[in-house]
């Protein structure tokens, strides 16, 4: 499938919402894209750093100075929105992984409290983690800022179109991605944002370029949940 890339940042939200996801073609610029990587270098980022925007509010602030990048977050989510999870991740030949095909479901939390609908708690180096009842994944959103070209060559995401409307998807040996709707290549040219929604079915192969795919992975929620979020700032 051949994607045709909006600049209308209404259009966005309306394909995030049929289709699970959409791209936004250099939402950053060079300059933008150099304080943000010039700030990973300074801080010596490993290929992946959790809690990204608790431990550096700096990066929020450089992010947020993009007026383009503002206006896209303003468009797809109302007053009540706030950031629920930041990751950072270079996938490159020296630290290289295949993601399979399945949905982000697992959130991030501050205390266990076991409740009705929360289930299937992971204890990641001292991170809670819980999936929530549906409606809280339902309520969010991903933001994908690609600091580099993202294609074939180097763990490009595939998607499953409209995959985010069938519920919580059993993926198993008998799995298979293209009866679940129709397959995306989504290549991305740095300072692209990629806007997801978390029930999307989604994978990636392993990197065979030596050149970096730096991604700061950013969810946003406007629900409150009993055990609280872990990484919850809000924006204004």
């Amino acid at each position: 499938m051949k994607l045709k890339f909006m600049i209308n940042f209404n259009q966005h939200k309306i394909a995030l919402n049929k289709d699970g996801f959409s791209i936004v073609e250099k939402c950053f610029n060079e300059n933008e894209l150099n304080k943000i990587t010039g700030f990973i270098k300074e801080n010596n980022f490993n290929f992946s750093e959790r809690q990204l925007l608790k431990r550096y509010p700096k990066l929020q602030e450089i992010i947020f100075e993009n007026d383009n990048f503002r206006k896209l977050f303003n468009t797809i989510c109302d007053e009540g929105y706030f950031l629920s999870k930041a990751i950072y991740f270079n996938k490159h030949s020296k630290s290289n992984w295949f993601v399979s095909y399945h949905q982000d479901l697992s959130i991030s939390v501050k205390n266990k409290i076991e409740t009705k609908d929360y289930h299937s708690w992971t204890n990641k180096s001292g991170q809670l983690g819980v999936i929530p009842p549906l409606y809280i994944l339902e309520n969010s959103y991903t933001f994908r800022i690609h600091l580099d070209k993202t294609d074939e060559t180097n763990g490009v995401l595939k998607v499953i179109s409209k995959s985010h409307k069938k519920g919580i998807v059993r993926v198993d040996n008998n799995f298979e991605a293209l009866k679940e709707g129709e397959e995306v290549i989504c290549n991305i040219d740095k300072g692209g944002v990629m806007l997801m929604k978390p029930m999307l079915l989604h994978s990636s192969q392993k990197s065979i370029s030596e050149k970096d795919r730096r991604v700061i992975h950013l969810e946003f929620c406007n629900q409150e949940i009993p055990m609280e979020w872990l990484e919850k700032k809000c924006l204004s």
